[in-house]
């Protein structure tokens, strides 16, 4: 039984449950999201298309980054440790950590460039995982919480975020499923 604040906002176990709890309130977001859009003038597949990609980008990447956040049993007290090592943990890795970390930026590699067409590219999504792995590894070491700062979870959670791009590729932003007059020029891509 989960007990007080801590219990939920800081386990894992916490974490997981609250997820589940919050799809309900999750997908009526979305179709009230959608609806707004559809209201003011944007086509029905792309108002519910983007809606989703949107929240879907914040409901899939929020817990998991808050629970690689969550503190060590020693935070505070020990200095921050760096394996900058390409592969060196990899091998040493249990296999739950090392699919927890493809599906940390997963959420965010598969609805991406269905909401932003300058993401619309593996090597684009790749190195926005990167980006971002690199800052939570970053603040790990910085904040001090006991855990350490490792360069293969760099790799594991930018590969999961490239590997997740592809799964949407058919439902990437495209500018023929908007209209003319809604069109933002989109640098590097001809509108038309």
């Amino acid at each position: 039984m989960i007990k007080g604040w801590q219990g939920w906002f800081g386990t894992f176990t916490g974490m997981i449950l609250l997820t589940m709890l919050t799809l309900p309130l999750v997908a009526l977001a979305i179709g009230a999201l959608a609806r707004h859009r559809t209201a003011t003038g944007v086509p029905r597949p792309w108002a519910f298309r983007s809606s989703l990609a949107e929240i879907g980008i914040v409901y899939g990447t929020v817990p998991p980054v808050w629970m690689i956040m969550l503190p060590g049993g020693h935070a505070g007290e020990v200095p921050g440790r760096v394996s900058l090592v390409p592969l060196r943990d990899l091998f040493s890795m249990p296999t739950g950590q090392i699919i927890g970390n493809l599906l940390v930026f997963a959420a965010l590699g598969s609805p991406a460039p269905i909401r932003f067409a300058a993401l619309a590219s593996v090597p684009r999504i790749l190195a926005l995982g990167a980006a971002c792995s690199a800052l939570l590894e970053t603040g790990q070491y910085v904040l001090r919480l006991d855990r350490v700062s490792s360069v293969d979870d760099v790799l594991l959670n930018a590969g999961g975020a490239g590997l997740a791009a592809p799964a949407s590729r058919r439902w990437w932003r495209d500018t023929s499923d908007t209209p003319p007059d809604r069109l933002r020029p989109v640098p590097g891509r001809a509108a038309g």
